[in-house]
């Protein structure tokens, strides 16, 4: 039988972004979608380092692959619901992490999404110009 293999899960998610991510021990690197993360963000440092912020802060960035599912969204929702996931995941991998991913804020969920637009507005807030006569 084979041998069983230790991996972490955690889902993130940030406006409509929903990324599934395995923290799996002993490797490094990080995969999402079957593409290098650079290759997948196209060379966006930002988002490169928005995705390790939590590997970063807990000083285990070499200590697992991090292997990425991620749908919906752009870019930039796409990296935070990747955040999220990987704090969630470290949480399992050790709960002494807790406090300090808590504190940074990578464990709670950005709930800011897109305000819907309202009729009689030309967007959510813009109303029609005005004209006095």
């Amino acid at each position: 039988m084979a041998e069983k293999i230790t991996q972490y899960l955690g889902t993130g998610r940030r406006k409509t972004s929903v990324a599934r991510v395995r923290l799996i021990p002993g490797g490094q690197g990080v995969e999402i979608n079957g593409k290098a993360m650079d290759e997948y963000f196209g060379g966006r440092a930002i988002l490169s380092r928005i995705v390790e912020q939590p590997l970063a802060l807990t000083e285990t960035l070499n200590k697992f692959a991090v292997k990425v599912n991620v749908v919906g969204g752009g870019n930039s929702g796409q990296a935070g619901a990747i955040r999220h996931g990987v704090a969630r995941a470290l949480l399992l991998a050790d709960e002494s992490l807790k406090e300090a991913l808590r504190e940074a804020g990578f464990l709670t969920r950005d709930s800011r999404m897109v305000e819907r637009k309202k009729y009689g507005k030309k967007k959510a807030r813009r109303s029609p110009q005005f004209s006095k006569r």
